[in-house]
């Protein structure tokens, strides 16, 4: 059964004690009460929503139920090492779970787990698990693998697409490898990437048809003339980024009549001068705008052009996929001070953006600026967090919320907005007045009465009549005011009720 379906099969008292499985503050013993519910909803919500204290983890990793097990090893909330408990599950399901990487919410994003388990997962796991994996591999352990002790592990870390990557020293040892497989695998590799620059040979290997090999090799292999030609009438926006293409191929992609194929162009760095003045007149928009942002163009050349950028856009939190690759600081900095708000906003997204880079762009008059700078960077201001948040509704707005600097005070004044997002943040407030927050139970919006029916300044008396309220009860039993008493009952009366 998925989890919505053991979400829809919960009676009113398994909701309530979901509620309780979620309450920050319910003891260790009420949480381990629950881990011996029959109910197989109470246990999901409370192996896979929630942090979870040490001796509950040791009781969620011995339990005796591979499906209670399997919840808390798609756990997000979950520390790394706790889920890495699992790695030799005896179960299937189990260890298929996790192996995937857990699913995210707007505040909370997975992260990657121990390097011995991901190893530990490579060397002992079902090949069917492992195509998941790659999301939860450290950007280390991820560089090491080619070079790594495990056989295993050096074969999964060898790739045609990363070959090219790779020192001659380490492509030389890892074709010379002691073990069969890997030199088969590395092998299998080198030619690939060795066909992939081969024009003949990707003349060879393209099908006639559109699909995922043409597009790979159109766009990254090593293009022949007929090749191109073919290309320019069929699928010149696939050649438009290929960085075999020569200097006049370039030129003609550059006058093509499709916009898309002259955008893509616009941003191929061995743009040549020609090309560029053109396309910084090109009737499009669009082809203006990306070429206005080319690396080689000065800050006057930019200027010259006539272009125009949209302000409701995505502006996201961007993952950190590699902490240790560091991006070029001149550049960052010249981005920073650029004119141009796209090249403004990509200095905004970098985390080790310098504090006085940080001020500057804090009060920019870009809101993609600011909103970036507010999603990415850990010493975003209070004051620039919460203007963000309330200038900018589009994708990712609530996890402005989750940043370590959002202000937890001075909200309530928002409870009577007309947004109801907004209204929502009077919830984060510790000290919204118990009347504010007992008047939101009864707001015109789901998500805000949700959010205040677990709000502890609410008084008790809405705590307790909220826990019959068919909509709010698993949401009061989560509010961290819930008496331990109230959480005992609970758990009788559901246990009671169970009893023939």
């Amino acid at each position: 059964m998925n989890p919505e379906a053991i979400w829809e099969a919960a009676g009113p008292a398994e909701r309530r004690l979901i509620g309780v499985a979620l309450n920050p503050a319910a003891p260790v013993d009420v949480l381990l009460r629950l881990l011996a519910s029959e109910s197989a909803a109470v246990r999901m919500a409370l192996c896979r929503d929630r942090a979870l204290p040490d001796p509950v983890v040791d009781a969620v990793v011995a339990h005796p139920d591979g499906t209670t097990r399997g919840f808390f090893a798609e756990n997000p909330y979950a520390d790394p090492e706790q889920r890495a408990r699992l790695v030799d599950d005896p179960e299937y399901r189990v260890r298929g779970r996790l192996s995937r990487e857990p699913r995210a919410d707007d505040v909370c994003l997975p992260r990657p787990l121990p390097d011995r388990t991901v190893v530990r997962i490579i060397e002992t796991y079902e090949s069917d698990f492992l195509w998941e994996l790659n999301r939860l591999i450290s950007p280390g352990l991820r560089r090491a693998m080619v070079t790594h002790p495990s056989v295993k592990v050096r074969i999964m870390g060898v790739n045609a697409s990363s070959w090219g990557s790779l020192t001659a020293g380490v492509r030389d040892a890892l074709v010379a490898d002691p073990d069969p497989e890997v030199r088969k695998a590395a092998d299998a590799s080198r030619r690939s990437y060795e066909r992939l620059r081969d024009s003949d040979a990707v003349r060879e290997d393209l099908p006639a048809h559109h699909c995922h090999p043409r597009t790979h090799l159109l766009r990254y292999g090593a293009l022949a003339p007929d090749v191109v030609a073919e290309a320019l009438s069929q699928d010149a926006w696939l050649i438009a980024a290929n960085d075999s293409a020569p200097p006049e191929t370039v030129a003609l992609l550059a006058a093509h009549p499709d916009p898309e194929v002259r955008t893509r162009v616009a941003a191929r760095p061995d743009l040549g001068p020609a090309e560029r003045r053109a396309l910084a007149v090109d009737p499009d928009p669009g082809v203006r705008l990306a070429l206005s942002v080319h690396p080689a163009l000065s800050e006057a050349e930019r200027a010259a052009i006539d272009y125009e950028v949209e302000q409701d856009g995505a502006y996201c939190h961007w993952p950190v996929y590699d902490p240790e690759v560091l991006p070029d600081p001149e550049q960052v900095r010249a981005h920073a001070l650029s004119a141009h708000p796209l090249l403004r906003r990509r200095a905004a997204g970098e985390r080790h953006l310098p504090a006085d880079l940080v001020a500057l762009l804090a009060d920019d008059t870009d809101l993609g600026v600011r909103v970036l700078l507010g999603q990415n960077h850990p010493d975003a201001p209070a004051a620039l967090l919460l203007r963000c948040f309330l200038e900018y509704n589009g994708r990712d707005r609530w996890h402005l919320t989750g940043h370590g600097n959002f202000p937890r005070t001075g909200l309530a004044r928002f409870a009577g907005d007309e947004d109801p997002a907004v209204r929502r943040l009077a919830l984060l407030d510790a000290e919204l007045p118990p009347d504010t927050a007992d008047r939101l139970t009864r707001d015109p919006d789901p998500q805000v009465r949700a959010d205040a029916a677990r709000h502890p300044r609410l008084p008790q008396d809405r705590i307790a009549a909220l826990l019959d309220d068919p909509e709010l009860a698993h949401r009061a039993a989560a509010n961290p005011a819930l008496p331990a008493t109230t959480m005992y009952e609970l758990i009788a009366a559901a246990g009671q009720q169970q009893q023939p």
